[in-house]
């Protein structure tokens, strides 16, 4: 088991920046992904950015050049979101993802981030 805890959402203008962390715990040894993810009202939850095992990162086009995720230790993840826009606007969520014959996502509870003047 994996237990993920987001921290760091909240309220901020356009333009503005934030970090969100990931503190991970558990069996995080066999981890083979970590990922951020985010939900908007009324619609699907859908992938900001992950980060693989030996560094390689991917994003979601809508964020590529503003957001930043990065992994400083198995424990901890973080995503830097510079340049924020309005439709940024959502609950953020943390996940690990390891594959072993079987694909097992965990998740954290979520953040609230609100990018609003």
């Amino acid at each position: 088991q994996v237990q993920l805890v987001e921290s760091g959402g909240g309220l901020v203008q356009p333009g503005g920046s934030l970090r969100l962390s990931c503190a991970a715990s558990g069996s995080i040894v066999s981890i083979n992904r970590m990922a951020w993810y985010r939900q908007a009202p009324g619609k699907q939850r859908e992938l900001v950015a992950v980060i693989f095992n030996g560094g390689r990162t991917d994003y979601a086009d809508s964020v590529k050049g503003r957001f930043t995720i990065s992994r400083d230790n198995l424990k901890n993840t973080s995503l830097h979101m510079n340049n924020l826009k309005p439709e940024d606007s959502a609950v953020y969520y943390c996940n690990a993802r390891k594959v072993s014959g079987v694909t097992t996502d965990y998740w954290g509870q979520g953040t609230q981030v609100t990018v609003s003047s």
